[in-house]
């Protein structure tokens, strides 16, 4: 075992991510000692999730703020103060403006294989009736750091999911989202473990 990851979540809806990342580190499964939730609205169901696991939360709403900037410097002001060594975006539907300090140390996982289907406008469910209107064959999620452009950062792994000719969105996000609960928690153990190296855009996960 490795010495627990210090890390944040930042949410903005159900938390299942977040719901996933608790109950593996509670099982011994993964080395994260997850320090503050915080949700972009103050009716995120992940909240809860965090409250019965005793983890301080925090609501930041990006309306009651004057820019994209101060809304950055709000989260990231209770980020440092808290600790963390990482940052996870769960379903976090916010834009985050990342400052020099937290380079390549904010990830999110997006639920198609980037640089396809992803970039503004691409979340959710439009993602997967992206893919299926396109005729792609193969979808899957992608874990990667963030930047200051919409699902542009470094690559950590990628999971991939066959599309298959019967499916409806409902069908491939939830095929998309049970890859997620992999991906997510394997990215997180491997920069734990100290396995992750980055050069420039190419990130490389050692076995």
């Amino acid at each position: 075992m490795s010495k627990p990851l210090p890390i944040a979540v930042l949410i903005s809806g159900s938390g299942r991510s977040l719901r996933n990342l608790i109950e593996r580190s509670e099982a011994g499964l993964l080395d994260i000692d997850i320090r503050l939730v915080i949700a972009s609205k103050p009716s995120a169901g992940g909240l809860q999730f965090a409250r019965d696991a005793e983890i301080p939360t925090a609501v930041v709403q990006r309306s009651k703020l004057g820019s994209d900037d101060a809304f950055g410097e709000a989260i990231f002001a209770q980020l440092r103060e808290s600790g963390v060594e990482m940052v996870v975006l769960a379903g976090f539907m916010k834009f985050l403006p990342i400052p020099r300090d937290f380079e390549n140390r904010v990830i999110n996982i997006h639920p198609a294989l980037i640089p396809a289907f992803c970039g503004r406008g691409y979340f959710g469910h439009h993602v997967h009736e992206a893919v299926l209107d396109y005729g792609a064959k193969v979808s899957g999620c992608t874990v990667h750091f963030v930047d200051n452009q919409y699902d542009h950062g470094p690559i950590i792994l990628q999971r991939t999911v066959a599309v298959l000719d019967s499916d409806t969105p409902d069908a491939l996000a939830n095929r998309v989202f049970q890859a997620e609960l992999d991906a997510l928690p394997d990215a997180l153990q491997a920069i734990a473990e100290g396995r992750v190296e980055a050069d420039g855009r190419r990130i490389k996960v050692r076995d």
